[in-house]
């Protein structure tokens, strides 16, 4: 349906000679916007209408948002986003593509790209790969980084106002029986409660910056073979100003949603490799769970004012409903190292476990190889020479792995520590890391033959790891002293590793239980 005014204006755009042949162009209605796609370009026409969130209903109140749009937009995307086109009315009544007369409707012009591109039809397809997610978080992280830092005291009180919005949306509707609704809200008020401090420090600290504001997958596409992050939340500046990782949770929690947990962990990860934003952690299944509250009762929304497909919108406000109250629930923290010769993988098993292990979206994973190269400077790919590998190094390497491991565990998070741990010092130091924070600490030693460690180190390439078929055998030759910790059989695929360290976890789990 067309908006009052506006169907004039959409049949000029699509015979305008912008899109190409008009005949080949396709059209999208949002709950904002008209997209008119046409082979090479897309344009978007901010329909005319009036909503408690957002005012586009007069041509200059959509030229200053288009111009905006553009501004936020170019800052992720600027190969996508081409400009502001003007529609005018000229003397003669016509309408004109920037012409001189008066302004009657504006459009941001946009380069058409493939939608099956899209993240979220590739996470359907499964094609969504470790690659891509490590360059995106790669993305967010540079991104985050490069926003201008504009200190404040209300952080606490900006997650408050979106804590309202949810209550309020929630109030009333038929979706959800009323006592659950006020359990919900009582859960996460009190989780607010407890996290106050942090999140007014956190601002305090310019941690709240004009972000996206609607990161998640149906907001990324590969352009030139590259994720590329566009449609930010461009009309309200206090929702699209928020603490870092709110707006990183989004995506995090669609891909928690969607199963893809093994992708939110290593999007965290990634990220924090670069951010180093550790202190944040305790807040992020927080930000997740209010981001599925907020799917949901924009899913229960829309469902109320449905006839067709108002069923499955409603199991849809359900489902995140769920997810919402899943992630509040409190999960214990937990230091895990992963240890063994080089070639045992022990890098594949710690990212592999870590998704499964404390809240949400899983553990820290610190890898000696990436604290290594970051001392360094350089990126975790690169090879050092010898004197990075000489014995001060290593050891400083090593008490940076602990204390870091120890600091996160002591947030309540969770955390795996991936190194070789070949000597009794160092294992004796991570251990100690987790009886300072006063959590369990669970010791794996992936025990593989050493002709096998070989073959591995001798056929990779592109791993963090500097290791070559030398230095395996040297350290084979040396020894390690007697292993107290869980020693696990590493060979067969790395499914089948994963599954025998998570089934050793979850039986002295059981056991430690009283």
């Amino acid at each position: 349906m067309k908006d009052e005014g506006q169907a004039e204006v959409i049949a000029f755009l699509k015979t305008g000679g912008l899109l190409g042949d008009p005949d080949a162009v396709a059209e999208v209605t949002t709950h904002i916007s008209h997209l008119l796609l046409g082979r090479k370009t897309a344009l978007k026409l901010k329909r005319a209408l009036k909503r408690p969130y957002v005012d586009f209903s007069t041509p200059d109140l959509r030229l200053a948002a288009a111009e905006r749009e553009v501004e936020l937009n170019r800052r992720t995307a600027p190969q996508l986003y081409r400009g502001v086109r003007r529609i005018t009315r000229e003397p003669s009544g016509e309408l004109a593509l920037d012409g001189g007369g008066d302004l009657a409707d504006v459009v941001v012009e946009m380069a058409r790209f493939d939608e099956e591109t899209l993240f979220d039809r590739m996470a359907v397809a499964g094609t969504l790969t470790n690659e891509l997610i490590e360059t995106l978080a790669r993305q967010i992280a540079d991104f985050h980084r490069g926003i201008e830092a504009a200190p404040r005291n209300d952080g606490a009180a900006h997650m408050a106002g979106v804590l309202d919005v949810n209550e309020a949306a929630l109030a009333g509707g038929d979706v959800f029986a009323d006592d659950a609704v006020a359990a919900f809200n009582g859960r996460f008020r009190e989780k607010h409660a407890a996290l106050s401090e942090l999140l007014d420090r956190r601002g305090r600290a310019g941690m709240i910056r004009r972000c996206h504001g609607d990161l998640h997958l149906k907001n990324v596409c590969l352009v030139g073979g590259e994720p590329t992050i566009f449609d930010c939340l461009e009309f309200d500046e206090d929702l699209g100003t928020t603490d870092l990782l709110y707006d990183l949770a989004f995506l995090l929690m669609d891909l928690w949603h969607r199963d893809l947990r093994d992708h939110a962990n290593l999007v965290l990860n990634r990220y924090l490799d670069l951010t180093g934003d550790e202190a944040g952690l305790p807040l992020v299944p927080y930000f997740m769970a209010v981001r599925a509250a907020v799917r949901a009762h924009v899913a229960a929304t829309v469902a109320a004012d449905m006839d067709e497909g108002a069923e499955e919108k409603r199991a849809e406000a359900t489902n995140y409903f769920d997810l919402a109250s899943r992630l509040l629930d409190e999960r214990a923290p937990l230091l895990v190292a992963v240890g063994g010769l080089s070639g045992s993988g022990k890098s594949t098993v710690a990212r592999m476990i870590a998704p499964r292990i404390g809240p949400a979206p899983g553990a820290r994973t610190l890898s000696s190889d990436r604290l290594r190269k970051a001392r360094y400077g350089v990126s975790p790919q690169t090879r050092l020479g010898a004197d990075a590998y000489a014995s001060a190094v290593t050891a400083a390497v090593y008490r940076d792995l602990s204390e870091r491991a120890g600091a996160i565990v002591s947030l309540g998070h969770a955390a795996v520590a991936d190194a070789t741990f070949s000597t009794s010092e160092e294992r004796a130091a991570i251990e100690a890391a987790a009886k300072q924070a006063g959590v369990p600490f669970r010791g794996i030693w992936l025990d593989v033959p050493a002709d096998e460690l070989v073959r591995r180190v001798g056929s990779r390439s592109g791993d963090p790891s500097d290791a070559t078929p030398e230095i395996v055998r040297r350290q084979i030759a040396n020894t390690t002293g007697a292993i107290g910790w869980a020693v696990i059989d590493g060979e067969g695929t790395a499914a089948s590793v994963r599954d025998r360290v998570l089934a050793m976890l979850e039986e002295t789990r059981d056991e430690s239980t009283p």
